[in-house]
């Protein structure tokens, strides 16, 4: 038996499961089109319930937290199936309606009636899929005579398992692409997730959604990254076309259903006493809107360009492709950048140019994907800052110089990069430094380098350096191996003392309204050096601005001010 709490749980512990793999699900779906979309729908539409049952209290029914999740899917469910996945959780609310708790007969009995649902609001129902999947499952669920909930749950899932890997058989499509069906794998993982409950244990709990390194290019030639399922001229109802109708008085749902198989293909229909929500995939939306609206207002329009869809995945096939020769030629060399296909879930990444190990830590730490070593007496070539663009799997890669004699072969390398690619002509590692910490990740591309670039020409960088070679200096002449004070890439100062033209640089760079300076100590510095030398500038500068140090192990400047 069990109670409307662990009835909760389990559908919680689901939908976390499956929204923590919903992109392997998603990389299998090849039926009817491969669009790539199937785990990304079914975690959306279990998701739409998760808000309602965890305000549920622990003293639900069975048949309440049932009837909640059932709803909330219903109004939430996308793509097809989606909208499966909710007439199977559909089921659970009708079979369990006015229960307490449930006994283990009962949920075979809930899971038994969804499928039938299913099977009904599909068009064409086609084997091989989730309906196969849930449909043998409920089988066996059925025929299971023990009063056990984990026994019978267990049950549920090795049938379900075992349908699942057997959908190749059934489904020619997904032999030819080497994968099981999706929405029957997205399915088993929600089962997966709700048996873990069942058992006694704990909610799965769901995972915080982080960038990853790169995309697994084990999936290259597989699924949806299958080259010859069909081509996009084969899909003649382009448009995947989902929406609410909340229902007039008297309004026949059965009569838009028809117009809508007449129309389009891949119909599915779920409705209760106020809303219907309808999908379709058509080739002309706006025909099936407007013979929708006569049932009813429509809300929740969801329209879907596969052909545009289909198009992004065989280019992503490609770089994925591209990405696992790369793998293979780099094993076992020293190559720091190896390409990446483009994440179509990454919108933004980001190449810098530096030289010395803590710099790099600091742009790795402000959000850097790729930092290629280099800077003023060693400008990186077009080929290695394309490299590092390409090594990052981003739809935008923003590149930062740092230097301006890196600028130009940044932008050459953005016009060969097979990515959109945004150069920001920072001149200095503190402009760069400052342009990261003003990145918002909620803003358009463009605009964020707009406004990043405008935060990074207030900062002031001041360069302490040693002069290369004998030269004259405002009509002085400067030895070979002397020490230069530069501010913005002018020369201001030279002399011997090292600590001394340090601080008296920052001083005299900060003005009425700075509010930091940071010391930045090249590889030529000792700690202790830096230490000293930053509480110089603080003392000098005054309690007013907040002085701080950083290790960048830069080679020829001794030290990097960064003022703002």
């Amino acid at each position: 038996m069990i109670t409307g709490k662990i009835l909760r749980d389990a559908i919680l512990s689901g939908a976390n499961n499956i929204a923590n793999q919903r992109t392997r699900v998603d990389e299998l779906n090849v039926f009817p089109v491969p669009d790539g979309d199937t785990g990304t729908n079914m975690s959306m539409t279990i998701g739409a319930a998760v808000s309602e049952l965890t305000a549920m209290p622990d003293s639900c029914t069975v048949a309440e937290a049932s009837k909640a999740a059932a709803s909330a899917m219903l109004r939430g469910a996308r793509g097809n199936s989606g909208v499966i996945t909710s007439l199977l959780f559909r089921g659970f609310s009708k079979a369990l309606a006015g229960k307490q708790t449930a006994e283990a007969s009962d949920l075979a009995k809930a899971l038994q009636m969804g499928v039938e649902a299913a099977y009904k609001a599909v068009m064409k129902p086609t084997e091989g899929t989730i309906l196969t999947v849930t449909r043998l499952a409920a089988e066996a669920g059925v025929a299971c005579t023990s009063d056990d909930v984990p026994t019978l749950w267990q049950t549920i899932c090795t049938a379900g398992q075992e349908a699942l890997e057997d959908t190749p058989n059934l489904l020619p499509v997904l032999k030819k692409a080497g994968v099981v069906d999706a929405g029957g794998q997205g399915i088993m993982l929600v089962f997966e997730g709700m048996k873990q409950v069942f058992d006694g244990g704990e909610i799965i709990a769901g995972e915080e959604v982080a960038a990853k390194p790169k995309l697994d290019s084990s999936a290259a030639g597989k699924g949806v990254f299958a080259d010859d399922l069909m081509k996009v001229e084969d899909i003649k109802n382009g448009y995947c076309t989902q929406f609410l109708v909340h229902k007039n008085e008297g309004a026949s749902i059965t009569r838009l259903r028809a117009f809508l198989e007449s129309n389009g293909d891949s119909v599915v229909v779920i409705e209760d006493d106020d809303v219907a929500n309808c999908h379709v995939h058509t080739s002309d939306p706006g025909m099936m809107l407007s013979e929708a609206i006569k049932y009813g207002y429509l809300t929740n329009f969801k329209i879907e360009n596969m052909h545009e869809q289909f198009l992004a995945r065989q280019k992503q096939a490609k770089g994925l492709e591209k990405q696992a020769e790369a793998e293979e030629k780099a094993a076992g060399s020293a190559e720091q950048f190896v390409y990446a296909a483009v994440d179509p879930e990454r919108d933004y990444g980001f190449v810098a140019v530096a030289a010395g190990d803590g710099l790099k830590s600091v742009f790795e730490d402000l959000g850097v994907d790729a930092v290629v070593s280099g800077g003023q007496t060693m400008n990186p070539a077009t080929e290695d800052i394309l490299a590092a663009i390409q090594s990052v799997p981003a739809k935008t890669v923003l590149v930062l110089p740092n230097n301006k004699n890196i600028i130009m072969a940044a932008e050459q390398a953005q016009k060969l990069a097979d990515r959109k690619v945004l150069v920001l002509p920072t001149r200095t590692v503190p402009q760069g430094m400052t342009a990261m910490l003003n990145f918002d990740p909620d803003t358009a591309a463009e605009e964020n380098a707009v406004n990043m670039m405008a935060a990074a020409e207030k900062v002031s960088t001041g360069l302490i350096t040693y002069a290369a070679r004998d030269s004259e200096f405002d009509g002085k002449p400067i030895r070979k191996g002397e020490i230069m004070a530069l501010e913005n890439g002018k020369i201001v100062s030279t002399g011997t003392d090292l600590t001394k033209m340090t601080y008296r640089l920052a001083r005299s760079m900060k003005k009425k309204d700075t509010q930091f300076i940071t010391v930045i100590s090249g590889a030529d510095v000792t700690d202790e050096e830096a230490e000293k030398t930053t509480e110089l500038v603080q003392t000098k500068c005054g309690s007013s601005v907040e002085v701080s140090h950083i290790k960048g192990g830069q080679p020829v400047y001794y030290y990097m001010i960064s003022v703002e």
